[in-house]
């Protein structure tokens, strides 16, 4: 798919609006950003943004939680709000005929909603019935120790959905005030991708949102967040018939040059069944059921993570394993052909994720709240291909030299010399 045009233009009331012109198909997705999601909640009350997200489309002061359903579900649309670490989200997605109806709807679950006391009651509930199930999954709990050993007290040490304790502590009066706080015109980025002109799409934003004043209390900044803390083992002793074993190394944020040199090692690690953590650990040693990397793109600090569920028995040879495989990067540069392969992935699974208009209202919109700009589409691929061999065995030794490792196995001891945490 040939990369559509884009428009960026700002209301008086400091509305952002990106516009996606891809005349396809008579659809049109839009994404509705606000960074205001678990990184700007205070430590006591985690899990407001997504309790608030979820209480959303749970009434208004015109419409009650089944009108809400009826209207979307009448003219076959989709509109739903989810929370991330770095921002909550509301997403729409209609033919082009209702997508004024819709947008209307859209404004008023955004500026006035009720948040009823049942419907908090109920979400709650739900929210913990989630927080339980994560307990019970052996990557979930080894994901949120790595997490915990990385990032100490900054927020992307939590998970989005907060604690049992920190959910029951959040009131409606919470709610009132986040929404108050963070929900305002001058915070907001609308991105519409589809059959739909930049002049269409302002004046249809300009006639829905244009009344919506600025606050007069100043917009809300994030402290900063300091991350110091040391490589160490935490290990989990659960009931589980596999191990995860996990290795995380902070790692820089979008911003920084590094990140691109970062995202193809995570390519050549991880993408597919040809990736060399795959060929290594499962295919030729046959550990792994399942093997893989990541590293989510972030505001602040972010983490590099290898994994491997594996038999409990395995536990010591699989974080060999995992170790030796990231080690090797800093100690080898990859081959000119290695090299390509990595790219040719990265850029082919990027370009997938621009297929739809949902996708592409997402990725635009994403990079206007990181603060890159909807030039950054070009970069991104001008910079994967300028990378060599030299700059990504720099990028290794920088950052992916001493793990911080994470296992959740039914019975594990690690090497006495290392720090250790068990539960």
């Amino acid at each position: 798919m040939i990369n559509p045009p884009v428009s960026r233009r700002q209301l008086a009331n400091g509305i952002t609006v990106l516009t996606i012109a891809n005349p396809s198909a008579d659809i049109v997705s839009g994404r509705f950003f606000i960074p205001a999601g678990s990184r700007w909640e205070p430590a006591a009350k985690a899990g407001l943004a997504q309790l608030l997200t979820s209480l959303l489309t749970k009434g208004t002061k015109q419409l009650s939680a089944l009108a809400i359903a009826d209207r979307i579900e009448s003219v076959g649309a989709g509109l739903g709000a989810d929370t991330t670490t770095d921002y909550i989200k509301l997403s729409l997605k209609t033919v082009k005929s209702d997508l004024r109806d819709i947008f209307k709807l859209a404004s008023e679950i955004l500026r006035t909603p009720t948040f009823p006391p049942d419907q908090i009651e109920l979400e709650r509930k739900l929210i913990l019935q989630a927080i339980r199930s994560q307990t019970e999954q052996p990557f979930n709990n080894a994901y949120r120790q790595l997490r915990t050993a990385l990032y100490g007290q900054h927020p992307y040490s939590r998970s989005s959905l907060g604690s049992a304790k920190t959910m029951a502590q959040i009131t409606r009066q919470d709610l009132v005030d986040y929404h108050q706080t963070h929900i305002r015109p001058d915070r907001l980025i609308i991105s519409l991708a589809g059959r739909i002109t930049p002049d269409e799409a302002i004046d249809l934003v300009t006639q829905v949102f244009g009344d919506w004043e600025i606050p007069a209390i100043d917009p809300p900044t994030l402290s900063p967040a300091h991350v110091a803390t040391q490589p160490q083992y935490q290990i989990e002793h659960q009931s589980t018939q596999q191990a995860i074993v996990m290795l995380g190394y902070l790692a820089p944020a979008i911003h920084d040059p590094d990140c691109i040199a970062l995202k193809l090692i995570d390519s050549y690690l991880s993408n597919g069944m040809s990736s060399r953590l795959f060929v290594e650990l499962r295919e030729k040693r046959g550990l792994a059921y399942d093997v893989s990397a990541f590293y989510p793109t972030r505001l602040d600090t972010s983490h590099f993570a290898v994994y491997m569920g594996t038999n409990p028995s395995n536990t010591a040879i699989a974080v060999s394993g995992l170790r030796a495989e990231v080690d090797r990067l800093c100690m080898e540069p990859l081959c000119d052909a290695e090299l390509q392969t990595a790219k040719d992935k990265l850029l082919g699974q990027y370009a997938l994720g621009k297929q739809t208009n949902g996708q592409l209202a997402q990725t635009y919109g994403w990079y206007e709240l990181l603060g890159l700009g909807i030039d950054f589409d070009v970069q991104f691929n001008h910079a994967i291909q300028q990378i060599t061999t030299t700059q990504l065995q720099t990028a290794a030794n920088r950052y992916l030299s001493d793990p911080y490792i994470s296992i959740v196995s039914p019975e594990y001891k690690p090497p006495a010399s290392k720090t250790l945490t068990i539960t």
